[in-house]
């Protein structure tokens, strides 16, 4: 059994090394391959067009927790995603810092600063604000729970198991919470129905004035729904992390709207230390016959 490396080769230096320390081969890129029947699995964000040259293949990894731009695995073949507790944490701290710098006006003080304007404007109370999950997994239970230790009101939306400290609406009540979501937070997978779901319809459920922070995928938000919602004032203002297309044209008017924030899709990068060490729990797993960590489930997409 192999794991054929197809990822940042500066992530080889640390994968390397603690693949050889645990008896595992790892083989870095395709053209290193000498017997294709060695391969078993392969770590990559893209995987090869060709995937039938391995015909013991049994795994694609995803060496981030994305899997919505991977294609449609060959019969036989399981779809896995790296689950890593860095990604975790750093996806909750962009979101943490995303929900305070909206719900402390931060676009409007920036604007401000570029303007040379020292003017202030009243500061809400947490208690008083109302955040809205999309997504409660993994990423979207620990925001919940690190957002509502600063005192926000917070809520979910999953049609999975949620906490049971944490209230949670079903996608049949949709409505009813995005109504009370004065700031609402995408952390969804990218699926088909999700896709587009943060679009007019979405927006003009929010309270007026409301405010998106989106670190999901970009095709989940409409664009130019959003800056029309922006334009009427039906949202107040945005902090993006992904965007469709990425990366953003150099001319897009996002880079120029002060309403918006925006960062090039850098919520979270896997740590390659993290990333061995799942990848290597994949291999012990095919080796035992185990459960493999982080299978996603092809038919919902995640």
């Amino acid at each position: 059994m192999a794991m054929l490396f197809l990822s940042t080769p500066a992530r080889l230096p640390v994968w390397k090394p603690m693949f050889d320390d645990a008896g595992e081969t790892l083989i870095a890129g395709e053209a290193a391959v000498t017997d294709p029947a060695e391969v078993t699995a392969i770590a990559c964000w893209t995987p090869p067009a060709d995937m039938s040259r391995y015909p013991n293949l049994r795994v694609v990894l995803s060496v981030g927790a994305g899997v919505d731009h991977l294609p449609s695995m060959p019969p036989g073949v399981a779809l896995a995603r790296t689950l890593a507790p860095g990604i975790e944490a750093m996806v909750r701290d962009w979101v943490v810092m995303a929900t305070l710098m909206l719900h402390r006006d931060m676009p409007q003080y920036l604007e401000q600063g570029r303007a040379e304007l020292w003017q202030s404007h009243p500061v809400p109370l947490a208690s008083g604000r109302r955040v809205g999950i999309m997504g409660m997994g993994r990423i979207g239970t620990l925001v919940a729970h690190s957002l509502s230790a600063l005192g926000f009101q917070m809520a979910g939306l999953s049609r999975a198991a949620h906490p049971a400290d944490v209230q949670t609406f079903t996608p049949a009540s949709m409505d009813a919470f995005l109504a009370r979501s004065d700031l609402l937070i995408c952390l969804l997978p990218l699926t088909a129905e999700t896709r587009g779901i943060l679009g007019a319809r979405t927006f003009a459920a929010l309270p007026r004035g409301a405010g998106l922070i989106h670190a999901g995928r970009g095709p989940h938000l409409d664009l130019q729904a959003m800056r029309a919602s922006l334009d009427n004032g039906q949202l107040g203002s945005a902090m993006l992390d992904v965007t469709d297309p990425e990366p953003l044209p150099r001319d897009h008017w996002l880079w120029r709207d002060p309403r918006v924030i925006l960062t090039p899709h850098v919520a979270a990068q896997t740590d390659a230390t993290e990333g061995a060490r799942h990848a290597l729990a994949v291999m012990r797993a095919l080796h035992s016959g185990a459960p493999l960590p982080g299978l996603v489930d092809q038919a919902k997409g995640y």
